[in-house]
């Protein structure tokens, strides 16, 4: 597995394991969402400054960015989208 798609893997493991969304761990990072989409997704190139801001930020060291999947495993669920509360289903008359 190439480096950014080993970055991508881990960073999505460990927001989904926490529980966070991608757009609360963005915000608590200081960064925009869009980019952290692009971190997901291998379209951004994080520096190393800004993975050492993200291992702070989800309380756990550099090196876990970087630990190999097991052989087999599968990508990550994301989690329910928490942007807009659901509407409620109102009966007509």
């Amino acid at each position: 597995m190439k480096a950014r798609a080993l970055v991508a893997w881990n960073v999505r493991r460990i927001r989904v394991n926490l529980g966070i969304p991608q757009e609360q761990l963005a915000h608590d990072a200081g960064i925009d969402r869009s980019y952290m989409g692009g971190l997901e997704r291998q379209a951004a190139t994080p520096t190393i400054d800004f993975l050492d801001r993200l291992a702070k930020t989800l309380g756990v060291h550099l090196s876990e960015f970087f630990v190999q999947p097991p052989k087999g495993a599968t990508p990550h669920k994301t989690l329910r989208k928490g942007r807009k509360p659901a509407r409620p289903h109102y009966k007509k008359k």
